[in-house]
């Protein structure tokens, strides 16, 4: 029985060291969890046991260290949650590696060529939509529309001690008929870029004219709006919306939206404006992407844009210890594991996603050196009971 039993200890050593083996060689492997076995005695309906068996090699799946990401599209995971992939069959795996990257088609793809999944963006402005489906995210390579102009913003102050103009005819070739000018940019359909001329007028004490004019298609004119304010330089007139209108230009659609002017302020302080703003933009191509830290994958353009491409999805187990190992960092649900629940990062129990950052292997090689020989010196105790045992036989077959 000494011989079964030695036999095992040395199989199961044998095993041992292997998992040992496998945890040092992945060491330096992306999102790699380490193993661990486990043993369990065997007894043959008496007291005395038969030896030792491996009841199963469990997979720790503690946080290794995030490090910096060498691609735009790295990832890296902490706390609970794995990057689901699908490969070409529709397969669905999941991963602690990040390391990622895009194919011809755009696609996110692992070094594998299997999918990263989440929700694709679409709309005007692209936006992730209720209920979107879980699927693999691709980067279009296209440039980017160009966006009317549909509405606009400029503060400031209005000097309180400017003289009123003396010709109450606004003609935006008289400067006696206005008293400062400021100008904003703007945008048809097709992205040509307007210049808008913005007209203040001082008609009497608190009182103003605000005129606007589209300096690249005047079109009918000028729009105007009259501005009243009390005596703590407050505007009181409500809404204050400063009309723009132009005609149409180089094929574009004509120009009409309202400036908001609710934020402006008559002071004795010398006239001033913050730059103007307004919606809309020019055609742009893509500089390239990120991947936010809530797994937002989020490119930027020519014209100064950014724009939501789509956003990645974590799946978490209720037992991560019961997924089935694939192999190339992958694993597969079991009835063991449970069903996967998916969503964004941060949701429920999923973890946190980072962009630009990858998670090391969290194998301590101090602890496996340890253990290499500790399950060595154990290899080494059982053949020794295998060796005393045939001594003792040697010894019987001589008195015999």
């Amino acid at each position: 029985m000494s011989f079964s039993q030695g036999l095992s200890g040395l199989n199961a050593a044998s095993q041992a060291l292997d998992v040992v083996g496998n945890n040092i060689a992945n060491s330096q492997t992306v999102g790699f969890k380490s193993g661990s076995i486990a043993f369990a005695d065997v007894f043959a309906g008496s007291q005395v046991g038969m030896g030792v068996q491996v009841a199963g090699v469990n997979q720790s799946f503690t946080d290794g260290v995030l490090g910096a990401g060498t691609s735009s599209l790295d990832m890296g995971i902490q706390g609970n949650g794995f990057f689901r992939l699908v490969n070409e069959a529709g397969r669905v795996f999941y991963s602690r590696n990040g390391q990622f990257k895009s194919d011809a088609s755009g696609n996110i793809i692992n070094n594998q060529g299997m999918f990263l999944t989440g929700y694709q963006a679409s709309g005007t402005p692209p936006a992730i939509q209720p209920g979107a489906a879980v699927g693999p995210i691709q980067i279009p390579t296209g440039q980017m529309s160009a966006r009317a102009s549909d509405s606009g913003t400029l503060n400031g102050n209005l000097d309180s001690g400017t003289a009123a103009v003396t010709n109450t005819t606004f003609d935006p070739a008289d400067n006696t008929s206005y008293s400062s000018v400021t100008q904003a940019d703007a945008y048809d359909s097709l992205g040509n870029k307007h210049t808008i001329n913005i007209y203040f007028a001082k008609t009497a004490d608190n009182q103003w004219t605000a005129y606007s004019r589209d300096a690249t298609a005047p079109g009918d004119g000028y729009q105007q709006i009259a501005l009243q304010f009390n005596s703590a330089g407050q505007l009181t007139t409500s809404p204050a919306k400063l009309n723009v209108q132009g005609a149409a230009y180089n094929g574009g659609e004509a120009l009409n939206f309202d400036f908001d002017l609710a934020g402006m302020t008559q002071q004795a302080s010398d006239t001033a404006m913050n730059s103007p703003t307004t919606t809309g933009y020019a055609p742009g191509q893509m500089n390239g992407y990120t991947v936010g830290d809530s797994g937002q994958v989020i490119a930027s353009y020519s014209n100064g844009q950014k724009q939501l491409l789509g956003q990645v999805v974590l799946s978490n187990f209720t037992n991560p210890g019961g997924l089935a190992s694939q192999g190339n960092n992958c694993w597969t649900e079991t009835p063991e594991s449970g069903q996967p629940v998916t969503g964004v990062s941060g949701s429920g129990s999923l973890g946190t996603l980072y962009g630009n950052k990858l998670e090391a292997s969290n194998v301590d090689l101090s602890k496996e050196m340890v253990n290499m020989i500790v399950y060595q010196r154990n290899y080494q105790s059982n053949s020794q009971t295998i060796k005393t045992q045939s001594e003792l036989l040697q010894t019987l077959v001589n008195l015999g």
